[in-house]
């Protein structure tokens, strides 16, 4: 969804700005500005709204397309459509109302697609709260900003809603001026609006900074003597307008959020034990804040004197056996960081509960980017791949450790580890279930059946992903690997495996955003098959063939996972804001799963070599109770007859020319069915699955059961 290549003329750049449709146009690394030469000291600050206060609706926009099925472009394609005078740039003059607008643009989509487009529900979703949520950076640094003295605007293309109300998701307190096209009458890049916006703040151009995201509207701006900045995304503007302004705009944590009333913990005892454990003698507060990030284990930043640090704890609750074992993630990080993998640096373990109710450990803070989004917003493409590569690398440098050297070959049972992780997983599940899921059932089955041959076993992270490891701010560098809770010995296919899960997961998906919706050859970021070549040539290995087998376990766990979240956060003890969420994620999840158990299917089937058909004889037989199969259900295999002269030769016949008549014509069917109409299919299944509908039957599947060879 990614065509920041179709936006190089001013024109289309201008359309695309008045359109709100900005994501492309921020991915592009650091932040560019044209200076006015010959600059006094600023009194002001001018914002424009979307893209740089609150996000750019281009993600939303490309989200509603595949959600709705409607083929990528269209809006966009839409808005383009009679320039200056079509029905979007007149309804930001308002020149027309909201209804007019949403008549002629749902004429326009329409008469695109020869189809009717729900154009109505993409005006909601564009001006829903999902997208009206102010960026914490850019709220702070208003507030540091009117806390020195100056004045701060808002300039902005902008529009008014059916209530007759402008668009206009801030809180008004936070400024000075606010200009809109919609009252003006007049949009930027015109100079009249600009000029406007400074006679009300009482300014002259050099006295103000202007942030916007779009060169065109800059560059009128700097024209006209304003200092400006483009914003590529708003962590790099700040980091910027802090240069011109010379003081700090941000004081507070980033990621981090006031300690939730469920996930309180007691300051007094809190403090006793770090003055004690740190020798301090201070008689100031402590300061304790929330991580967003840490699901499972609850984390807290903690400021005391001095002193930076995390604490990481278990939930409070009944909770499931070996389940958020902190003391293993001590134990890990600890051992790690003699062996050259970057990790925090851990100071102590506290398992008397007495202290804050639950075990803990702190660690010291690594300050750093955390990557919360994987398409990387705002970086150039090579950049976006050089960190990939870089948690790439540091994956393989967590397989290289010599065990015995670090102390760490009694930390898990060394071999059978994806045999061992099924059972635990489907233990863990069925603690957790509250429904039967279909694809949850058939992958318990399937799993066993299907286990890699050759397994190797070192350190695996079991949580490894791009939102678990801190950068340099300034490197495509891994500072600090985070989160272990889920560290074991065992397979480590299982995480370059697990690292992947946002290459098939939408980016809509609330828990995990994804990036399987996006342009990842024009993001420059290697797919999912390219990371797994790349680890193996680091690490000196053959090419893994059966990477479906460990994508399909990947999300197995995924899904075990979500259920448990989801069953704790019945009871008040999930740590997350999402965790209600995830009943239905759970399901979502386990269908991909399967996905992958077919495809890896295929390529056995298709790897399998011809055999004789009169060497042996076939017959479909029951197969024992496994203690994977649901109670009740019967497995089924086809399998060589039990006779003398065959018992001790395994394999299965594949060629069609073995089977009975009646059985190869069905074949036959089959296969031309599949080719003909199943493969094709699968993108819009994929995006059916992807969309807001995805727990609804889809149409297709129910038309080609119609359509059924037999």
């Amino acid at each position: 969804m990614c065509v920041r290549s179709c936006f190089q003329s001013p024109r289309l750049q201008w359309v695309w700005r008045t359109a709100f449709l900005k994501h492309t146009q921020r991915r592009h690394q650091g932040s560019h500005r044209w200076t006015h030469l010959g600059g006094s000291t600023y009194r002001a600050v001018i914002f424009d709204m979307g893209g740089v206060l609150i996000p750019s609706p281009g993600r939303v926009a490309a989200e509603w397309e595949v959600q709705n099925r409607i083929p990528s472009g269209t809006i966009l394609k839409a808005l383009m459509e009679g320039g200056e005078n079509g029905p979007w740039m007149r309804f930001m003059r308002a020149e027309i109302t909201a209804e007019g607008f949403l008549r002629e643009f749902g004429r326009l989509c329409s008469e695109m697609l020869k189809t009717s487009v729900p154009v109505d529900s993409f005006f909601s979703l564009l001006t829903s709260e999902r997208v009206a949520k102010q960026f914490p950076v850019m709220t702070e640094a208003i507030t540091q900003i009117r806390a020195k003295g100056l004045q701060t605007a808002v300039l902005s293309n902008n529009f008014y809603l059916p209530n007759q109300k402008s668009f206009l998701p801030l809180d008004r307190k936070q400024f000075d001026v606010i200009v809109e096209s919609c009252m003006e009458g007049i949009c930027k890049p015109d100079p009249r609006i600009y000029k406007l916006c400074l006679e009300q703040l009482g300014l002259q151009p050099s006295e103000s900074i202007f942030l916007d995201d779009l060169g065109t509207n800059l560059k009128e701006a700097a024209r006209l003597g304003i200092h400006t900045i483009k914003v590529n995304d708003p962590e790099t503007a700040v980091k910027e307008l802090e240069a011109l302004l010379g003081f700090t705009l941000r004081v507070g944590v980033p990621n981090t959020r006031p300690v939730k009333k469920t996930m309180e913990i007691p300051k007094d005892s809190l403090q006793k034990y770090l003055k004690d454990l740190l020798g301090i003698q201070t008689t100031g507060p402590l300061e304790l804040l929330q991580f967003d990030h840490g699901q499972s284990n609850p984390t807290y930043y903690i400021r005391l004197a001095n002193r930076d640090l995390v604490l990481r704890k278990k939930p409070p609750g009944t909770l499931l056996p070996s389940a958020h074992a902190i003391e293993r993630e001590f134990r890990i990080m600890k051992a790690l960081a003699n062996a050259g993998v970057p990790v925090p640096n851990v100071l102590d373990l506290c398992e008397d509960s007495s202290v804050i109710g639950t075990p803990f450990y702190v660690m010291e803070y690594c300050p750093g980017l955390i990557y919360k989004d994987p398409s990387l917003p705002g970086l150039e493409p090579s950049h976006r791949r050089a960190i990939y590569t870089a948690m790439n690398t540091v994956l393989c440098k967590i397989h290289s450790v010599d065990l015995q050297a670090v102390g760490l070959e009694d930390y898990g049972k060394q071999g059978d580890y994806i045999p061992r992780q099924v059972r635990t997983w489907v233990k863990q599940y069925r603690a957790s279930e509250t429904s039967t899921i279909p694809a949850m059932e058939r992958l318990i089955e399937w799993l066993p059946l299907h286990l890699p041959r050759q397994q190797r076993t070192t350190v695996v992270h079991g949580d490894f992903r791009l939102d678990n490891l801190v950068f340099h701010p300034e490197e495509p560098e891994v500072l600090a690997v985070l989160d272990w809770e889920l560290s074991t010995l065992g397979d480590p296919l299982a995480d370059v495996a697990y690292s992947c899960l946002a290459h098939y997961l939408p980016s809509s998906f609330p828990v995990l955003r994804g990036i399987n919706d996006c342009d990842l050859t024009q993001l420059g970021i290697p797919a999912a098959e390219e990371y797994f070549r790349m680890y193996c040539l680091q690490m000196g290995l053959p090419p893994t063939e059966n990477w479906n087998f460990y994508m399909a376990f990947s999300f197995f766990r995924v899904a075990a996972i979500l259920q448990g979240v989801y069953k704790r956060s019945l009871t008040g003890q999930a740590s997350s804001t999402y965790a209600e969420q995830t009943g239905k994620l759970t399901e979502f999840v386990s269908n991909l799963a399967w996905d992958f158990a077919v495809k890896e299917g295929f390529r056995v089937f298709k790897e399998m070599p011809f055999t004789n058909p009169l060497t042996r004889s076939y017959h479909t037989w029951a197969r024992p109770q496994s203690q994977w199969c649901p109670t009740g259900s019967r497995s089924y295999s086809s399998v060589p007859e039990a006779s003398p002269a065959h018992t001790s030769r395994g394999g299965l016949v594949i060629s069609p020319e073995s089977l009975s008549p009646p059985v190869r014509e069905l074949y036959h069917r089959l296969k031309h069915f599949m080719e003909q109409r199943v493969y094709p299919a699968e993108p819009e299944l994929q995006s059916h699955q992807a969309s807001a509908a995805r727990w609804s039957p889809s149409p297709l599947i129910e038309d080609l059961k119609v359509k059924q060879p037999w």
